[in-house]
């Protein structure tokens, strides 16, 4: 369903009016939740601001952040003096198909708020993964939950899945990456209110916490480098791979899966190191 909708993400679609006035409402609907009805504090908020707003043209940016509830996005964006009703500066964001393109009405919906539709379980060279990386080949926000699911226990952050660092990798200029990680949100929108259900409507009173760190850089031509070097001889090491993944080649290297696997796991455990320092900040 998501995949022939896709024309609903486009920004010349109707001339863009039913994006805007998605933003105006889910934005003000964030801002209402995360300012009004319950108390946000936001720690480096300046950074992400300034990255959303100013950054070099062409220079792709790409959030990660912890994942406490189905609402997380767009509630994370509703602090206090981020343009959350802008839909040109709004961020292009990873959803579950199973659960925000169940049917067309909820398709189209998502698809106007910039979701790109995610299938849990189909790896990382899913079709819907090329949707991404043209996000960010665009000069365009990402945001992901590389954790890969909702998590309401305060635990330390999950090992990543490798989609998000395929992404760094595969991408035509190499995105900012700025980790985030809040708390709060489990209570706002618990997974088990009521006979174990959601709430029907977010809970008000509570105290949400969102800490920005800094970018982290990636310097991949190196990393691709070290990648082949490390990774020879590795049982995934041939030109045939054994889960079907491409043979990247870029840089004048080709990479195996052998190699992809060494660079994807060391990419998502700086994010994870980056993350969980961030999540030790919040108590």
């Amino acid at each position: 369903m998501g995949r022939t909708m896709e024309w609903a993400g486009r920004e010349k679609h109707m001339r863009g009016i039913p994006r805007k006035m998605v933003f105006l409402a889910v934005g003000a609907f964030a801002k209402a939740v995360a300012t009004l009805l319950n108390t946000t504090s936001v720690h480096n908020a300046d950074t992400l601001i300034r990255l959303v707003r100013s950054r070099p043209p062409g220079i792709p940016l790409l959030t990660v952040s912890n994942h406490m509830s189905t609402l997380d996005d767009p509630l994370l964006w509703g602090f206090k003096g981020f343009p959350s009703l802008d839909a040109h500066l709004a961020r292009w964001v990873l959803a579950a198909e199973d659960i925000c393109f169940k049917n067309s009405v909820l398709t189209y919906f998502f698809r106007l708020g910039k979701c790109i539709p995610i299938t849990r379980g189909a790896g990382i060279y899913q079709e819907y993964m090329n949707e991404a990386l043209q996000c960010l080949n665009n000069g365009a926000w990402l945001h992901t939950f590389p954790e890969g699911k909702v998590s309401q226990e305060d635990a330390p952050i999950r090992r990543l899945k490798w989609g998000t660092a395929s992404l760094i990798v595969r991408a035509h200029v190499t995105p900012i990456v700025l980790p985030m990680v809040h708390s709060g949100f489990e209570e706002v929108m618990p997974e088990k209110f009521f006979l174990d259900r959601r709430p029907p409507f977010p809970l008000c009173n509570k105290k949400i916490k969102i800490m920005i760190g800094k970018p982290l850089e990636f310097d991949i031509p190196k990393m691709r480098e070290l990648a082949i070097s490390k990774s020879r001889g590795d049982v995934f090491s041939s030109t045939t791979t054994s889960r079907g993944w491409p043979v990247i080649s870029s840089y004048g290297l080709d990479l195996d899966e052998a190699a992809q696997r060494y660079l994807y796991s060391s990419i998502s455990d700086e994010i994870q190191s980056a993350m969980e320092e961030l999540r030790s900040s919040l108590k």
